[in-house]
C-alpha cells in the first residue's frame, strides 16, 4: 500500500499558514505584555515576555521590558542580562547606567564601573555624566568603609518570617508592629507576592511572641492594595503608615500616607494627610521624631534631589502635619532615601542606594564627627549586596530590628534582629596593701598602728576610708588607670596627704591573658611626731651668695612645707633661717631674718593664711656645729627649719 503524501504546493501553503499564525501570536503576547508593563503589573509582564523571547531570544523590546520591569520592581540584580542584550544591539546611555546597578547589586564591581564609564560616552549631559561620575566614585569607596559597631550581629528572625514579605517592624508600647504579605488572599501583580497587611505582637526588645501574631486591631486592613511601613506616635495615640497599589480605578494607584488617631475609645479610621500634596506621588515610609513633633518620610515629588528623597513635617497647632521640607543635599542624593529613623541624641538613621554602600539599599547614619556632619555607611555587619532598610533600635545601640532580603532568608523582605556581642572587657582588680609608720628622731621607721587613711578619688570625692591594724596595715580596691590621693591622720603626728596613682601598673586589655586578674601594689604612708617647739630642717633649701629671692630648687622643698600645713589647718609655726658663723654677728641676723621672710612670702602666696606663720633670722647664734671647719659643717649650720609653736585644733 501506498504512503499518502502532500503535494508540494499543498505543503508550502500549511508552511506559510503556520508561519502567519506565529506572527500574530507573537504580535499579540507581545501587546499583552507591554499592556501589563503600563500597568504597572511587573511581574506578569516579566512572565509574558519571557515566553515572547522563548520565541525570539534576541527580541530587543522583549529584553528592554524584562529589564526595565526588573527594575521598577526593585529586582534591578536580575536585569543585567537583559540590559546586556539591549545594549548589544542599541546601547544608550540609560541602558548603560542601569546595567551598571544591575551588576552593582550583584556585587560585580569591575563590571559595573566599566558600565558606568560607557554610560559617560552615550551623553553629552553635564548631569547625567555627573551621575555616572557618582557611581564610580562609590564603587571606589566601597574598600574604605568600615563597621561603626564591629561586634553588632545579626540574626534572620526565623520564626517570625514566612516565605513571603515581612519587613519595617517598629516597638511600641510592648508590641512589635510590622508589614506582611502573611495569609494574604490576592496576589499583587507587580511583584507576583501577596498583597501586604500590617501585624502586630507582643515584644519585650527583640524577643517577640511570634505564636500570636495578629493582624492589626486598631483598624482594619484594606483588601486589595498594599499597607506599608507603619509609625506610631511616642504617646500611642497618632498611627501613620503607607497605602496604595490599588487595583481598583477607585482607589489611590500610587502609595499615600495615611493617619488615624486615637479618640474616645478607639481609633479612627484612617485619613488621607494633607502633607502627600498630590495622590500620584509616591509617599512612604513614615517615622516621627522622638518628642513627636516632627513627621519624617520618603517621597517622589517633584523638586527633589533625585528618585526619592527624605522630607520632614512640623506638627500643627491643630494637630495636622504640614510646612514639608527637603532635608537637603547633606542626606538626599540623586539615587533614592528612605525609612528614615531619628534618634533622641540628634543622629539621624535612613537607607539609601545613593551614598557609598554595597550594592542596592544600604543602612548610612547622618551625624556629627569631630565638630562636622557627615554621613557614614554602618558597614559589611550591617549591610550587604540586597536591600537593608527600616532600622529600629528597642535598646539603643545595643539591639534591634533591621530588615533585609540578601541571600539566605527565609523569605522576600525579611526581619532581622542584630545585637551588640562585644565581649565583656577582661577584669582586673587592684588592690593596694598600704603599711603606716612613724618617723623616730633617730630618723628610723616604725610600725603606726591605729592610723585613719582616707581614700579620694581625682575629684577629691571619698571613695574609702579605715584604720590600720595593730601591724599597721589596711587594704583598698582600686580601679586600673586611676590617679586618688590619701589622708593619713593620728593624734600626736603631722597629718599626711599623698597621690596615689594606678596609671601604667597595671597590663592593658590586650596583655590580659585570664577574664579576672588580680594585681597587688604596695605604698607605705610615714608620720612625723607632732611636738611643740620641735625644729624640723627643711632639707635642700639654698639661696644665692647675700641673697634672700626664693630659687625654683627652694621652692620645690618650700611647696612640701605648704602641704602640710594644708593637711594640718590647725597648727601655726615658726619658720627660721641660719647662717654660718663667717660673717658679723649684724649682717647674719639681717641676712636670715631676710631669708625667713622672703620664705614666709612664698608660703602665704600659695595659699596659706599669715596668721600661721612667724619669720624668724636667727643668724649665726643656733650653730649646730661649734667652731666649723669644713664646708660640709659650714652647710649644716646654713639651714632653714621649722617648728610648731600652737595647736589650735
Amino acid at each position: 500500500m501506498k504512503r499518502a503524501t502532500h503535494s508540494s504546493s499543498t505543503y508550502s501553503i500549511l508552511l506559510l499558514v503556520g508561519i502567519l499564525l506565529l506572527q500574530v501570536s507573537c504580535t499579540s503576547l507581545q501587546q499583552k505584555a507591554q499592556n501589563q508593563f503600563s500597568a504597572g503589573e511587573y511581574q506578569m509582564a516579566i512572565n509574558s515576555f519571557s515566553r515572547l523571547l522563548e520565541k525570539e531570544p534576541e527580541n530587543s523590546e522583549a529584553n528592554f521590558y524584562i529589564a526595565e520591569s526588573y527594575r521598577l520592581s526593585n529586582r534591578v540584580e536580575k536585569a543585567a542580562e537583559y540590559y546586556e542584550k539591549v545594549t548589544e544591539k542599541n546601547a544608550t546611555f540609560e541602558s548603560q547606567y542601569h546595567k551598571g546597578k544591575s551588576l552593582k547589586g550583584r556585587g560585580e564591581y569591575e563590571a559595573a564601573r566599566a558600565a558606568f564609564e560607557a554610560a559617560k560616552t552615550l551623553t553629552m549631559d553635564d548631569e547625567r555624566i555627573a551621575l555616572a561620575e557618582k557611581e564610580i566614585n562609590n564603587i571606589e569607596a566601597i574598600s574604605s568603609i568600615e563597621p561603626i559597631w564591629p561586634n553588632h550581629e545579626l540574626e534572620n528572625y526565623e520564626l517570625l518570617n514566612t516565605s513571603g514579605i515581612d519587613y519595617a517592624p517598629v516597638l511600641s508600647e510592648n508590641y512589635l508592629y510590622f508589614t506582611s504579605s502573611r495569609g494574604a488572599g490576592d496576589m499583587y501583580p507587580a511583584t507576583g507576592q501577596g498583597y501586604t497587611r500590617l501585624f502586630r505582637a507582643r515584644a519585650e526588645g527583640v524577643n517577640v511572641d511570634v505564636q500570636n501574631v495578629q493582624t492589626l486591631p486598631e483598624f482594619q486592613n484594606e483588601g486589595g492594595l498594599n499597607q506599608g511601613a507603619i509609625a506610631i506616635s511616642p504617646d500611642g495615640n497618632t498611627i501613620i503608615y503607607a497605602r496604595g497599589n490599588a487595583g481598583s480605578k477607585n482607589d489611590l494607584p500610587d502609595v499615600s500616607l495615611f493617619a488615624s488617631y486615637f479618640r474616645g475609645g478607639g481609633f479612627t479610621e484612617p485619613i488621607f494627610m494633607p502633607v502627600n500634596e498630590e495622590p500620584e506621588y509616591w509617599n512612604s515610609t513614615p517615622a516621627f521624631s522622638p518628642d513627636g513633633e516632627v513627621l519624617y518620610f520618603a517621597s517622589n515629588r517633584p523638586g527633589g534631589y533625585g528618585g526619592t528623597d527624605l522630607y520632614k513635617s512640623t506638627k500643627l497647632a491643630n494637630g495636622d502635619f504640614g510646612n514639608v521640607v527637603n532635608m537637603g543635599p547633606e542626606v538626599n542624593t540623586a539615587g533614592n532615601e528612605m525609612f528614615p529613623r531619628p534618634m533622641s541624641n540628634g543622629e539621624f538613621y535612613f537607607s539609601s542606594d545613593g551614598h557609598p554602600g554595597y550594592g542596592k539599599l544600604d543602612l548610612f547614619v547622618y551625624k556629627e564627627e569631630d565638630g562636622q556632619a557627615m554621613v557614614r555607611n554602618l558597614g559589611p555587619n550591617f549591610n550587604s549586596l540586597a536591600d537593608d532598610f527600616g532600622i529600629f533600635f528597642t535598646d539603643y545601640p545595643k539591639e534591634g530590628f533591621i530588615t533585609s532580603n540578601r541571600e539566605g532568608g527565609k523569605g522576600d523582605d525579611d526581619i532581622y534582629y542584630f545585637k551588640d556581642m562585644t565581649p565583656p572587657p577582661k577584669v582586673v582588680n587592684v588592690l593596694l596593701n598600704v603599711e603606716t609608720k612613724e618617723r623616730l628622731e633617730t630618723g628610723e621607721e616604725k610600725i603606726l598602728p591605729q592610723t585613719r587613711v582616707v581614700l579620694y578619688d581625682e575629684n577629691n570625692q571619698t571613695i574609702d576610708g579605715n584604720f590600720s591594724s595593730q601591724n599597721g596595715r589596711l587594704r583598698f580596691p582600686l580601679e586600673p588607670e586611676k590617679n586618688y590621693s590619701m589622708i593619713a591622720s593620728k593624734n600626736g603626728y603631722f597629718t599626711k596627704s599623698i597621690p596615689y596613682s594606678t596609671v601604667g601598673k597595671t597590663p592593658s586589655q590586650e596583655e590580659l591573658i585570664e577574664q579576672v586578674t588580680n594585681v597587688t601594689l604596695d605604698t607605705t604612708i610615714v608620720l612625723e611626731q607632732l611636738v611643740l617647739e620641735r625644729a624640723i630642717v627643711l632639707e635642700n633649701i639654698y639661696y644665692d651668695l647675700d641673697k634672700a629671692e626664693i630659687r625654683p630648687d627652694a621652692a620645690e622643698e618650700l611647696d612640701k612645707l605648704v602641704q602640710i600645713l594644708k593637711d594640718n589647718p590647725g597648727i601655726r609655726i615658726e619658720l627660721s633661717s641660719h647662717t654660718d658663723a663667717r660673717a658679723s654677728d649684724a649682717y647674719n641676723d639681717d641676712l636670715s631674718q631676710r631669708r625667713a621672710e622672703s620664705a614666709v612670702e612664698y608660703i602665704v602666696s600659695q595659699g596659706i593664711d599669715s596668721d600661721r606663720l612667724e619669720a624668724r633670722g636667727y643668724g649665726e647664734r643656733q650653730l649646730i656645729i661649734e667652731n666649723a671647719q669644713t664646708e660640709e659643717e659650714h652647710q649644716t649650720n646654713r639651714r632653714t627649719e621649722f617648728k610648731v609653736i600652737e595647736i589650735t585644733d
